[in-house]
């Protein structure tokens, strides 16, 4: 039974990544809002990841930060405080729980950290210039870390397409814009929570214990084929 702490699994890929492990490991969860359920093996602290203090977490075997923010604006819309606003979300807010709970996760059990990045900070999309640079940043951190922490923790980060999540609720309102966006992702679909939770479910599993600084791209072919 690993100990598992998730920073905003109350909604959205980091709920459907706490409902999937919730019956076999300890899951702590960290978010404004508590999850729609309770379970003996939940525990959730309510706060700001960026405002407040981190709780005191005495085991850790897995870290997965969910936050993240869709911003879509012309760069002529977009101001300074919108970019600082998506960085501090994507990026500062993992670097705080990093930071935290790394020395307990050293001491955990096949300890990993799972982060989110998307498909825009590959894939040159209109509009996406805040949170793809964001994302970037996200990437890089994976990347740096990962060499950094070789011998101790591995880190990954998910890479997905559009999710069927309330975040993505504007993009996916109507009928005619899900199916918009199927025919726009070469395998003719989008993603469920679900399939991004079956992802973070593998990498930090022992079966994925020779990966670490990878970034994992679940696009339905958007970013890998041109067809």
């Amino acid at each position: 039974m690993k100990n598992i702490v998730i920073i905003g699994g109350s909604k959205g890929i980091g709920n459907a990544i706490l409902l999937q492990q919730l019956e076999n490991n300890l899951v702590v969860n960290i978010s404004r809002n508590a999850p729609e359920i309770t379970h003996p093996n939940l525990t959730h602290f309510s706060l700001n990841v960026l405002e407040d203090v981190l709780p005191e977490i005495e085991n850790v075997d897995t870290l997965i930060y969910c936050p993240g923010s869709i911003n879509l604006k012309p760069i002529a819309s977009l101001s300074i405080d919108d970019f600082k606003n998506d960085f501090e979300i994507n990026v500062i807010g993992a670097v705080k729980a990093i930071q935290k709970y790394l020395p307990v996760l050293r001491k955990g059990t096949d300890p990993s950290i799972v982060l989110f990045s998307t498909v825009a900070a590959k894939l040159g999309m209109p509009f996406h210039a805040s949170i793809a640079t964001a994302k970037a940043g996200v990437e890089g951190l994976v990347k740096s870390l990962g060499a950094e922490l070789a011998s101790v923790v591995r880190i990954n980060a998910i890479a997905p397409t559009i999710t069927e999540t309330t975040l993505a609720a504007g993009i996916l309102r109507n009928d005619r814009m899900k199916e918009n966006m199927v025919e726009r992702h070469p395998m003719k679909g989008y993603l469920k929570p679900e399939e991004v939770a079956s992802m973070a479910n593998f990498l930090i599993s022992e079966h994925a214990k020779s990966i670490s600084g990878q970034v994992f791209e679940m696009d339905y072919g958007i970013v890998t084929f041109k067809i």
